[in-house]
């Protein structure tokens, strides 16, 4: 179904063609004034230089010829040149009525859909998911669910580290702390066990405690009320330990079966819970690869950059310039391999990219990471084109994100100065939802716990999303669970109260069509007024119309400049338009049916487009609150 701005713009550039004006000049934006028109068009202004006319004698002679059209009931040509609109409300309304008609709503399809890999979530295995994965997980479904529902072929991989140094500290971590495994028996020549050696909670305890050992320094055990002599001892213990771990994560890499066999239990516990836990945040993924799937590539596309000449050796590193005459300052070459011989995260990501191109051939990539990572990235996409790994024209975006921070204004942490698990904040927000329902409870507590959960994922997500991606912006659990303001909770409840309006008038027509006294069947009368939307009979009506029918060129641009915050402000911008409709307007005691019947279909199609909207931004509504 065509935008409505779109139709707009035909309008006008028909106007404009007759006027003798290019039509490259009718461009319609919705007004920041809605006190003086609904749209504007400021051609006149742009068309002037060009024509050598007073932009306002240009607006003047467009604005006659548009008032000749049935889409507009209000054209004014205001100084200096300015063209205000204001749609007719048969028009507004028939747009409409099209959109509740439509499966889709009006959404339209993508012409050339593309297949679009979306590079997400990003977790470590072995490791809980803390506060600082949520918001790549957010943003990126997201984006997923965006492309999807504009009918591209989006493909999320969460791309695990799996891979490197953490390996082989657990390995040797678990070898002090079991011996007895076979894992660590040289004589063992038999298979190795199917169950884990580990629990979850064991193996996120061990890799911490493997890593404070490698680290540990002896000023440290100092300051920490150690002899100087306890502290040496201790941190040449960590030495050691720390060269037993680079030799366990090179026997890895090379294919020892042990150790093999160990890492595919970590894989197998950590994917388990790692999908539980992503689960819990309505976030799922097409692809669960990681760093381990692309370590085949990396010694090919290593010499493949030096054969092409790109790679060369620098302070015994290899490395790849990607500074352009076009950057402002120059950005240092990309290391692809140190100097003792090991890859970096760049060159897995290099590899990730050979891998997609052989396997999946995709049409455009998205990645979305801290913004910290935005020279990372640049120096991956770079490389890759230059070595040819991808063509030229290849669209590969980064979308870095900042920082969720305390009140403080510092990165957000525990009580106690810890990281937070991710796990712990849906739980401590749906338990905040729990108590502020219970304030004024008239459902059960198994309900309320229930509905809880709902309403705590949207107060998370919605509170995430609806902050511009880039700016880092402070995590206020009142703020986000309150039901008024530009929450998750004021959406849903302004869903919930659509439900609840749309439920009445059911029980209505049932009412009516059990009346067999009544001489006219109520509810069939009721049923056949509400296959049309009427002309709005009150501002508050039109504006809710004008809001439902900006849904498509809203995501369509939400998507096109991965911006989910606009698609939060949208429906903020839509809620408030129905609440205002609502408190205007008696639906359920308005007496002429096809009017009611008008406004049903009406606040009905709200409800659809909101739906349609928060499954997008990855939550739902539930069935009251």
């Amino acid at each position: 179904m065509e935008k409505i701005v779109s139709l707009i713009e035909g309008g006008l550039r028909e106007a404009f063609s007759a006027c003798g004006y290019e039509e490259r000049f009718a461009k319609a934006v919705l007004s920041n004034r809605p006190d003086l028109c609904e749209y504007q068009c400021n051609g006149a202004m742009t068309a002037a230089k060009a024509y050598k006319k007073r932009p306002i004698d240009i607006a003047s002679a467009v604005v006659e010829k548009l008032k000749e059209s049935h889409m507009f009931s209000m054209c004014d040509a205001v100084m200096p040149g300015f063209i205000n609109l204001k749609l007719d409300g048969g028009f507004v309304a028939g747009y409409v009525e099209q959109m509740a008609a439509d499966e889709r709503l009006g959404l339209e399809k993508a012409e050339d859909p593309k297949k679009i890999i979306v590079d997400y979530g990003g977790a470590n295995v072995a490791k809980p998911l803390h506060v600082g994965h949520l918001r790549s997980a957010a943003i990126g479904e997201c984006i997923k669910r965006m492309g999807l529902a504009l009918g591209h072929e989006m493909i999320g991989d969460v791309h695990l580290g799996d891979w490197g140094l953490q390996m082989g500290l657990i390995i040797e971590e678990l070898r002090d702390r079991k011996p007895e495994l076979p894992y660590f028996d040289e004589a063992h020549t038999g298979p190795y066990p199917e169950e884990a050696p580990f629990t979850i909670s064991e193996l996120e305890e061990i890799y911490p405690a493997a890593s404070r050992k490698a680290k540990f320094k002896a000023e440290e055990g100092v300051a920490a009320g150690m002899s100087q002599e306890e502290a040496a001892a201790m941190a040449e213990s960590g030495r050691v330990f720390a060269e037993r771990a680079h030799l366990a994560t090179r026997k890895l890499q090379e294919g020892y079966p042990p150790f093999m066999a160990i890492w595919s239990h970590i894989m197998a516990v950590s994917k388990k819970d790692l999908e539980k836990n992503y689960s819990a945040l309505n976030v799922s993924f097409d692809l669960w690869k990681g760093e381990s799937d692309v370590q085949k590539y990396i010694p090919g596309l290593i010499q493949d950059l030096v054969d092409k000449g790109l790679a060369y050796e620098s302070q015994g590193a290899l490395v790849v310039d990607i500074s352009e005459d076009s950057d402002p300052k120059e950005l240092p070459p990309c290391i692809v391999r140190k100097s003792d011989g090991a890859a970096l995260y760049a060159t897995s990501d290099l590899g990730t990219i050979l891998e997609r191109e052989k396997e999946i051939r995709p049409d455009a990539y998205i990645y979305i990471a801290d913004k910290r990572q935005d020279l990372h990235f640049t120096q991956v996409f770079r490389v890759a084109k230059k070595a040819g790994f991808v063509r030229q024209d290849m669209p590969m975006d980064f979308l870095g994100f900042g920082t969720m921070n305390g009140k403080d204004g510092k990165p957000f942490k525990t009580r106690d100065g810890g990281v937070m698990r991710l796990e712990m904040l849906i739980d401590d927000i749906s338990k905040a939802v729990y108590q502020r329902i219970m304030e004024n409870r008239t459902v059960s507590e198994e309900e309320a716990r229930q509905t809880a959960k709902v309403v705590g994922l949207a107060a998370l997500k919605y509170g995430d999303l609806s902050n511009q991606a880039a700016k880092d912006y402070v995590f206020d659990i009142d703020r986000f669970i309150s039901f008024e303001g530009n929450t998750g909770p004021y959406i849903l409840y302004t869903i919930v109260r659509i439900q609840s309006i749309l439920g009445k008038y059911a029980a209505l027509c049932a009412e009516g069509q059990a009346d067999q006294t009544s001489s006219d069947d109520a509810a069939g009368q009721m049923e056949r007024s509400a296959k049309r939307i009427l002309p709005a009979a009150s501002d508050s009506e039109k504006d809710l119309m004008l809001e439902l029918a900006r849904y498509n060129e809203v995501m369509e641009n939400a998507f096109a400049e991965k911006a989910p915050h606009k698609l939060c402000q949208y429906i903020y911008e839509l809620s408030n338009a129905f609440n205002r409709f609502y408190h205007d307007t008696k639906i359920l005691a308005e007496e002429d049916k096809e009017k009611q019947g008008s406004q049903i279909r009406l606040i009905s199609l709200a409800k659809d487009v909101l739906n349609a909207c928060i499954d997008v931004l990855g939550f739902g509504a539930p069935e009251r609150m």
